[in-house]
């Protein structure tokens, strides 16, 4: 979880109020967008750290399990009272919940922190792309069709199982926006976020249980598996909580292009993973297309 992203984000976030804030109210959400950013990328450099114990599936099993508790305990979701018209939205959001997590941070595993986050960061960007009809629109898309075919680019170095877990993690973003909406239009407040949440840890369960047998935690795994959770999901869903209390939807979708840059400082620094100008200009132009998308949008 957010997210949670957007990344990633493992979380969903709650609906804007529309009404504008003071300056200085929204220069505390921008702060705290930096904040909450930092945090969801450098839950996942931690996270990372706790491969070579227990794997990504262990690292997202117990994310799981720690974005559970935080959404249960924040949305309280009065399960007896869903009915099907409510439950099966809630279910395809827990469903896609563990994969979009999965396939990120099997791709991190495999081709680094940037490129996983800048290749999962497609998948809203081609919601918010899909949702108008412009010319502005229209260059953005090229833009950010030509960043990722640039980074698949064919290489002796190329991952190409990376690559496409980063893209199915994509894919799993996109449907989770839109179960998210759905979600959110039948049940009130975090309910279905919290109910979600807590399907999705409860099939995490078995895996959790094999990881355990099979690959044995130690106690540092652990504390970086759990610290991920704390970092990735905790933290930016109530970053997102005050943030989108104080400024406009728009510049909260503006800054998510941030991300994937945040992500790609955070593994040169912390984890070392150096990125090559190529890889830097696909980014860049991902980045780009998003931010343009989003800057020339009117409302």
């Amino acid at each position: 979880m957010r997210r949670l992203p957007a990344p990633s984000r493992s979380v969903p976030v709650p609906s804007p109020v529309p009404a504008p804030a003071p300056e200085g109210q929204r220069l505390l959400g921008v702060v705290t967008m930096v904040g909450s950013g930092l945090s969801n990328q450098t839950g996942a450099a931690i996270g990372s750290l706790a491969f070579p114990v227990i794997g990504p599936v262990g690292v997202v099993a117990v994310r799981q399990y720690v974005a559970a508790a935080v959404l249960l305990a924040v949305g309280r979701p009065r399960l007896r009272s869903f009915t099907w018209r409510e439950w099966w939205p809630v279910l395809g959001l827990a469903v896609v919940f563990g994969t979009m997590n999965m396939c990120l941070y099997t791709a991190i595993d495999r081709i680094g922190l940037g490129l996983a986050v800048t290749l999962e960061f497609v998948g809203p960007l081609a919601i918010a792309l899909a949702s108008v009809r412009r010319r502005t629109d229209v260059c953005c898309a090229v833009l950010a069709a030509a960043g990722v075919v640039t980074l698949m680019r064919p290489s002796p170095s190329t991952d190409y199982v990376g690559m496409d877990f980063g893209l199915l993690g994509a894919a799993s973003w996109a449907a989770y926006i839109l179960l998210n909406r759905t979600v959110g239009s039948r049940i009130p407040g975090a309910q279905g976020a919290g109910a979600a949440a807590g399907v999705s840890a409860l099939m995490f369960l078995p895996v959790g249980i094999v990881v355990l047998l099979t690959r044995p935690p130690t106690l540092a795994s652990l504390g970086y598996a759990v610290t991920a959770g704390v970092l990735s999901s905790a933290v930016p869903y109530l970053a997102d909580l005050v943030t989108l209390r104080r400024v406009p939807a728009q510049v909260f979708g503006l800054f998510m292009s941030v991300n994937p840059v945040l992500a790609a400082v955070i593994g040169l620094v912390g984890l070392g993973q150096r990125l090559g100008w190529t890889e830097c200009a696909s980014i860049a132009a991902i980045v780009t297309a998003n931010t343009l998308s989003m800057a020339t949008r009117r409302g």
